[in-house]
């Protein structure tokens, strides 16, 4: 029998309120207190960003304050910076390609809810958002669960992107949509 915690992960709905899961999320608001209130660019600093996120890259830079629910389900690589006001919700894995730029106010989401009534008040399930390498997400935009960012992509401030976005494309838009190609 799955835990909680594994069902989770596995993208099956699960219980977000059960007692494994509330405690995870109590210990990791308290790290992301300390980070919130840790002097920018100390060694505190980065060690606790390494606590949150021991699957990232030791040099992912973020910009407090930040907001996730597990920490440990982000995968970022290195050379990625998170801006101010971020939030992560990270139920299921959340990876994020060398390089990429995450703009102020961006939120990412893996959690997704049932429409039917009766089934949103026993379960969720969550769903693996990737950013690909050297992106740049705009402020304010949110990543909604199972969507896929291609490497280079610019996502224009203020997007909702509910659809897989190509490679070396600009969206923008709510919903997103693909505007044009860019590197070429």
């Amino acid at each position: 029998m799955k835990t909680e915690k594994e069902k989770m992960v596995a993208g099956e709905p699960y219980d977000a309120f059960c007692k494994e899961l509330t405690d995870i999320r109590t210990q990791v608001k308290k790290t992301l207190h300390k980070l919130n209130v840790t002097e920018y660019y100390t060694d505190k600093f980065q060690d606790t960003i390494n606590e949150l996120c021991p699957n990232s890259a030791r040099n992912l830079n973020i910009v407090p304050p930040f907001y996730c629910d597990y920490g440990e389900n982000i995968h970022a690589e290195d050379g990625v910076f998170i801006n101010s006001g971020g939030c992560i919700l990270d139920g299921a894995k959340v990876f994020i390609g060398k390089k990429t730029l995450i703009a102020p106010g961006v939120h990412i989401y893996t959690a997704q809810h049932p429409v039917n009534i009766e089934d949103r008040r026993t379960w969720e399930d969550c769903k693996t958002v990737t950013i690909g390498e050297e992106c740049w997400i705009g402020g304010h935009s949110t990543i909604c669960p199972g969507v896929t960012i291609g490497d280079r992509a610019v996502i224009g401030a203020g997007s909702v992107v509910t659809k897989d976005i190509p490679a070396d494309t600009l969206a923008a838009g709510n919903p997103a949509k693909v505007i044009r190609k860019i590197n070429e």
